[in-house]
Order: structure tokens, then sequence, then C-alpha cells
């Protein structure tokens, strides 16, 4: 099994959650007000009045062969808007209890 866990402009919440549903992927944990930067030239999402935007994330636990299908559909998402932004991240799962 893997995480995955992705990190979108707020703008973004209801096509990433079009998205889950669409791969049928029924599990995850929401992050609502993720303040961060992006190491690519991204600029700052802060919720302040000078970088007014934020970010949101998402983590779901999928089996291994779901993978390459989200990625690639989270590619998708990204190349429609590079200025909105969403970003990926993988890594294994030990165990779940």
């Amino acid at each position: 099994m893997k995480s995955v866990f992705i990190v979108f402009n707020q703008a973004n919440t209801e096509r990433v959650e079009y998205m889950l549903d669409a791969l049928k992927i029924s599990g995850f944990t929401f992050f609502e007000q993720v303040q961060g930067r992006g190491t690519n030239g991204g600029e700052p999402r802060r919720g302040t009045h000078t970088w007014p935007e934020m970010n949101s994330a998402v983590m779901t636990v999928v089996e291994d062969h779901q993978v390459p299908e989200l990625l690639q559909t989270i590619k998708k998402l990204d190349n429609r808007n590079k200025d909105v932004g969403v970003k990926a991240f993988v890594w294994n799962i030990e165990a779940v209890v």
C-alpha cells in the first residue's frame, strides 16, 4: 500500500474531490488551511494580506496499482493551471491497524 499526500490551492478543492470520486478512492483525510510555498518558484500561501491564498491537502492510502493513475490525473489537473498548483507525494505504508 502507498500513501499519497496531495497539496493544492483551495481553488482546486472541488476538482480534487471529484478526481478522488472518479477514481473510486473513498477514504481520505482532508486538511484545510494549509500554509506553505512550493519549491519551484511557488508563491507563498499564507492567508495574510500580503499572501492571501491558502492551500488544502488530502492524504489517502491506496493499493500500489492505483498510484500511477492517481498521479497521472493529478498531473493533468496541475497542467490545467500551473499558477494554481497541485503537488503529490507518495510513500510506502508499512502497516495499517
